[in-house]
C-alpha cells in the first residue's frame, strides 16, 4: 500500500514536529498539531483556517494559526501518530512495521548472485570430476547438512496447518518452485537443503535428458536473478548423478561438463554465479526455520498423529531419496533382449478420417478362467515369458486396466509385487536405456505429473494465447480458454487424445515447451492467437516422414523416440518459421537406442508471414498498376491490368519475372510451399493486422462464409477491430477447416479481399463464400496448367477439399503463383459489385 506508506512518512514528519525535533512554517508551536484532552494528545482529522483568518492568510501566507477540525480523534491518523511517536522514541524500527521492505522498493539494489553447489552422487563420480579439474563433495561429505529432493519439501509443507482433532487437512500438496528450494531449512535441529524440482527423476522423465536439465537449470538461474527478494543469497544444489555420465559411464556427458565449466567461470544464462561448497554458503544464504515441525511445550510433535516421529529425519541417511534406485528387473525380464518399441499410432493421414486406436485390453484374446472372467494369473505367466520391453509394458497395462495398480501379481512367487511396483521397475530399466517411446508410454500409465503443467497452461493463457488439444475438427479438438486445475487439465487432455497414453503425455510435454518459449522468446508467437497442439504434433510427424523418407508409422515411431531436447528443438524450428532439415544417424554399436536425429537450418522462405504469403508484392503491384490506370478506367480494365498483368507494361513484366526468378532461386525443392502452408496453418499464424482487415471487409459485405460456417457482418456492431473477442470469433470459423494447407489458402483469399476493402467501393457483395473463391482459383489454375501440358498425375485433387494439390505447392507470387489465381477468382466472384467507372486505386 504505497499510499499508506507515504502517509506514514508524512505523519512521522508531523510526529517529529510535535516532539519539538522539527519546526513547521506557519505554526508558532508544534503542539498545535494535537489537541490535549484528559492529559492525552489527540490528532484531529484536519487543521484548517477559521473564516476571519482567511484575509490575513492571503496577505501574509503561512502566518495564521490552524485550528483543529473534523473528527477528534481520527482513528486512522491517531494510529499512525502513535506509531510515529514509537519510532521517534526508538521503541519501533522501520522493518518491524514494514516486514516486506516495500519502503526500499525504489532503492537501487545490487545484482543477485546465485550460489551454486555441485555435488557428486558417489565417490566414483567425484573421481571422474576430479580428472576434469572440478573439485566437488559427495552427498556423504556435506553431512550434517542433509540433501533431499524437492518432493520431500512438498510433503513437509503439506503438514502445515494439519490437525486431526480439528479435522484440518493442512496445506494442499503442491510442487515446490525454485524460490522454495533455493534456501536452507532448519527442521528439528537439522539443516536441510533441497535439490530443484526439475532434478527429480521420479517425477517426470524430462530429467533423464541431460540437455533438458541444462536448459531448465539456465531458466531457473535466470528466474532467480530477476525474482529473488529474500534476505540472503539464493543457493542452488546441482547433484551429478550416474544418469549424467556418457554411454560408457567413464566420463561426464559433454553438455553437462560444459555447463559445469561455465558455472565455474561465474556467469551462466545471464546470471552471476558463485560456485562453492554448502558449508561455505551457510552464512550468506537465506535460511528458514519451519517451526510447525518443532515439538510442542510437552514434547509432543504436531505431526505425531500422522506417523511422523521425532526421529524420522534423524533416520534419513544422507543419500536417502536423493536419487531413485530402481530394483533390478532381470529376474523376469531377459536383460539381453532390449528391442525398440513399435508404436501402432499413425499421426499422419487425413484429420477427418483418422481415429487413434490406443492399445486396448478388450481387443486382445485374453485368457479366461472357468467362470469366463479374465485370468490374471495366466497373464502374469505370459508376462514372465515376454521377450521385449514393449510387450511387457503392454501386458502390465492390461493388468493395470483390469486389476488396478495395487493388484499383487506375485511375479516372484511371493506376495509384495504389485502392478504399480512392476511398472516402476520397468520404468527404471527403460530409463537406463533411454527408450523414449517406452518411457513416455509407461510414464503415462503411471500418471506421472508433468512439472508445473497447470502453470504452463496459465502462462500461455496470460499471454493471450488460447490452446487446443486433440486433432480437429470439433468436438474432438478441445479448446482451453481459461486456467484449469491440474487434474481437470489432464482429464481434458486424455479425453481429447482418445485415451491414447503416448499422445496424451506428448501433448503435456509440448505444452510445457511452449510455455518455456513464450517466457524467453515471445516473438516466436507473433500473430498466433491460438496454439493447436494436436496439429503441431501431426506436423512434427509429417516433417520427420518427409525428411527421413519413411512411412507414417516409422515417422510416428521416430517422433515418439525423440529425446525431450530434440523434440523441443524441433518445436522451436517449427515456431521460428525457418526452413530446416532432419537427418538420421543410426548408431550400429547399440541397436537398442533410438536413432539420433539432427536438425539443420536450410534458410527462411520469408522473414514474415506477410512476405511468405506474397501479399506485399501483390499490393505493390496493384498500386503501381494503378499509376498507369486512366481516370476513366472501368471494371474490365481493372480486371485485365491487375490480375492478368497485361503485357501493355513491358518494364513491369520484366520486374515481376525477376522477382519470381529470385524467389525460385531461394528454394526450388518440390513440396516446399505446401510444407510451409502446412506449418503456418497448423500454428494458426496469420499476417500482421489480419483480424483488423477482416473487420474492414465485414463493413462492405453481409458476411464471410467458410465451409458453411458464417461470420456475419453484424459482428462488427458488437466488437471492435482489435478486440480479442473478435479474433476468437474469426478463429472459430477458420478452425472449422481441419486441413492446415487449405486453411492457409483461405487466409490468402481473405488477404486479397482486404485489398478490395481498401478500394473506394461501397459494397463488394452480400455473403462472400471464401471457400468458393479458393475453388474458383483452383479451377483456373487447373485449366491453365492443362493448357500448358501438365500431366494428370501432377494435377490430382485433394479428395477432402477438391483443391488441386499442385496449387498448395505453388509460390504466393509470380505468374503462376497462388495470389495471381486468387486475385482473378476474387474479381470474378465480386465483379458485379465493382463500380462501372471511376475506379480509384489506393
Amino acid at each position: 500500500h504505497w499510499g499508506h506508506l507515504h502517509t506514514l512518512n508524512s505523519r512521522l514528519y508531523c510526529s517529529l514536529q510535535s516532539h519539538g525535533l522539527l519546526s513547521t512554517p506557519g505554526l508558532s508551536q508544534a503542539p498545535f498539531l494535537c489537541v490535549a484532552l484528559s492529559k492525552l494528545c489527540w490528532l484531529p482529522e484536519c487543521l484548517a483556517l477559521l473564516l476571519f483568518q482567511v484575509e490575513e492568510e492571503y496577505c501574509n501566507p503561512h502566518t495564521a494559526d490552524r485550528a483543529p477540525q473534523g473528527k477528534l480523534p481520527l482513528m486512522w491518523g491517531q494510529s499512525l501518530y502513535i506509531l510515529g511517536c514509537l519510532m521517534a522514541e526508538g521503541f519501533l524500527a522501520p522493518g518491524e512495521i514494514d516486514p516486506l521492505n516495500r519502503r526500499l522498493a525504489t532503492v537501487p539494489k545490487p545484482d543477485v548472485v546465485v550460489q551454486v553447489c555441485i555435488l557428486a552422487e558417489t565417490d566414483a563420480i567425484k573421481a571422474i570430476l576430479r580428472k576434469e579439474g572440478i573439485e566437488v563433495q559427495t552427498v556423504m561429505d556435506v553431512h550434517p547438512i542433509r540433501v533431499q529432493p524437492a518432493r520431500i519439501l512438498s510433503h513437509i509443507y503439506a503438514r502445515l496447518g494439519r490437525n486431526k482433532r480439528m479435522n484440518l487437512s493442512g496445506r494442499p500438496f503442491r510442487q515446490m518452485g525454485v524460490l522454495g528450494t533455493s534456501r536452507f531449512y532448519d527442521i528439528r535441529d537439522n539443516i536441510f537443503i533441497f535439490t530443484p524440482q526439475f532434478m527429480d527423476l521420479q517425477q517426470f522423465y524430462l530429467a533423464l535428458d541431460n540437455k533438458m536439465i541444462v536448459e531448465m537449470l539456465r531458466t531457473d538461474l535466470s528466474y532467480l536473478c530477476s525474482r529473488w527478494r529474500m534476505t540472503g543469497r539464493p543457493i542452488v544444489t546441482f547433484p551429478i548423478s550416474h544418469t549424467m555420465l556418457d554411454e560408457a559411464g567413464t566420463s561426464i556427458h559433454p553438455t553437462v561438463l560444459a555447463t559445469l565449466r561455465k558455472l565455474q567461470d561465474g556467469y551462466f544464462g545471464g546470471a552471476r554465479i558463485q560456485e562453492g561448497r554448502l558449508s561455505e554458503f551457510l552464512t550468506t544464504s537465506c535460511r528458514t526455520h519451519l517451526s510447525f515441525m518443532d515439538a510442542g511445550p510437552a514434547g509432543k510433535l504436531f505431526a505425531d498423529d500422522y506417523g511422523l516421529s521425532r526421529d524420522s529425519f534423524h533416520d534419513l541417511g544422507p543419500e536417502d531419496c536423493l536419487l531413485p534406485v530402481f530394483a533390478d528387473v532381470g529376474m523376469y525380464i531377459p536383460s539381453k533382449l532390449f528391442q525398440e518399441s513399435h508404436a501402432s499410432l499413425n499421426l499422419l493421414g487425413s484429420t477427418q478420417q483418422q481415429e487413434t486406436k490406443p492399445f486396448s485390453p478388450m481387443e486382445l484374446d485374453l485368457p479366461k478362467d472357468a467362470e469366463g472372467n479374465v485370468d490374471g494369473r495366466a497373464i502374469v505367466e505370459q508376462l514372465r515369458a515376454c521377450q521385449t520391453l514393449q510387450d511387457q509394458a503392454n501386458w502390465l497395462y492390461v493388468l493395470y486396466t483390469l486389476k488396478g495398480p495395487d493388484w499383487d501379481t506375485q511375479v516372484y512367487g511371493e506376495p509384495g509385487s504389485t502392478v504399480n511396483d512392476l511398472l516402476l521397475e520397468l520404468y527404471g530399466k527403460v530409463s537406463a536405456t533411454r527408450q523414449w517411446a517406452l518411457i513416455r508410454y509407461i510414464s503415462g500409465i503411471l500418471k506421472k505429473k508433468v512439472e508445473a503443467l497447470d502453470e504452463a497452461c496459465t502462462n500461455l493463457l496470460s499471454h493471450q494465447k488460447h490452446l487446443t488439444v486433440g486433432l480437429p475438427p470439433e468436438p474432438r479438438e478441445k479448446t482451453i480458454s481459461a486456467p484449469l486445475p491440474y487434474d481437470q487439465l489432464t482429464r481434458l487432455i486424455d479425453e481429447a487424445s482418445k485415451k491414447n497414453i503416448t499422445v496424451s503425455v506428448l501433448t503435456q510435454e509440448i505444452m510445457v515447451y511452449l510455455a518455456m518459449y513464450i517466457r524467453t522468446q515471445p516473438a516466436l508467437f507473433a500473430e498466433m492467437f491460438r496454439l493447436r497442439i494436436g496439429l503441431i504434433i501431426q506436423v512434427m510427424a509429417t516433417e520427420l516422414a518427409q525428411s527421413l523418407s519413411c512411412s507414417a508409422e516409422e515417422a510416428t515411431e521416430s517422433l515418439m523416440n525423440l529425446s525431450p531436447s530434440h523434440l523441443k528443438s524441433l518445436l522451436h524450428h517449427i515456431l521460428s518459421g525457418k526452413e530446416f532439415g532432419v537427418e538420421r544417424s543410426v548408431r550400429v554399436t547399440d541397436p537398442t537406442m533410438a536413432p539420433a536425429v539432427s536438425i539443420r537450418e536450410v534458410g527462411p522462405v520469408g522473414a514474415t508471414k506477410t512476405e511468405r504469403a506474397g501479399i506485399v508484392r501483390l499490393k505493390s503491384e496493384i498500386q503501381l498498376v494503378g499509376l498507369f490506370l486512366p481516370q476513366g478506367g472501368n471494371a474490365s480494365s481493372l480486371t485485365t491490368v491487375s490480375v492478368s498483368f497485361s503485357p501493355q507494361f513491358p518494364p513491369r513484366e520484366r520486374t515481376l519475372s525477376g522477382m519470381l526468378e529470385e524467389g525460385l532461386a531461394k528454394d526450388t525443392r518440390q513440396g516446399q510451399w505446401q510444407r510451409r502452408r502446412r506449418l503456418d496453418g497448423s500454428l494458426n499464424r496469420v499476417p500482421v493486422g489480419f483480424y483488423q482487415k477482416v473487420w474492414r471487409i465485414l463493413q462492405k459485405c453481409h458476411g464471410l462464409s467458410v465451409e458453411g460456417f458464417i461470420l456475419p457482418s453484424s459482428t462488427i456492431k458488437e466488437m471492435t477491430p482489435g478486440e480479442i473477442k473478435f479474433a476468437v470469433h474469426v478463429e472459430s470459423v477458420l478452425n472449422r477447416v481441419p486441413q492446415p494447407e487449405y486453411r492457409q489458402l483461405l487466409v490468402e483469399a481473405i488477404l486479397v479481399l482486404t485489398l478490395l476493402a481498401e478500394v473506394d467501393v461501397h459494397s463488394i457483395g452480400g455473403l462472400i463464400a471464401v471457400d468458393k473463391i479458393v475453388r474458383i482459383a483452383s479451377d483456373l489454375f487447373y485449366e491453365e496448367q492443362k493448357i500448358l501440358g501438365a500431366e494428370d498425375n501432377m494435377l490430382e485433387r485433394d479428395p477432402a477439399t477438391g483443391i488441386c494439390t499442385l496449387l498448395y505447392d505453388s509460390a504466393p507470387s509470380g505468374r503462376y503463383g497462388t495470389m495471381t489465381y486468387l486475385s482473378r477468382a476474387v474479381v470474378t466472384y465480386v465483379q458485379d459489385f465493382l463500380p462501372s467507372s471511376g475506379c480509384t486505386m489506393q
